[in-house]
């Protein structure tokens, strides 16, 4: 079975390796689908559109049970 994940936040540039000055990663979820996610995800992408440095991305994990 898996979970998703939201991941990401603002980067201190668009090279997206390490982020911006006093921010660190963010994580939203689990969430029981991909679509979940997905409708997640496209919220908080879209609410940022303006600011380049902010990107998230969804993450698959694995989930023991």
């Amino acid at each position: 079975m898996s979970a998703f994940w939201v991941v990401g936040g603002e980067y201190r540039n668009t090279r997206f390796d390490a982020f911006a000055e006093g921010r660190q990663e963010e994580r939203y979820g689990p969430f029981p689908s991909y679509d979940a996610a997905r409708r997640d995800w496209q919220q908080r992408s879209w609410a940022m559109v303006d600011n380049c440095n902010v990107r998230y991305r969804i993450v698959e994990e694995e989930t023991v049970g």
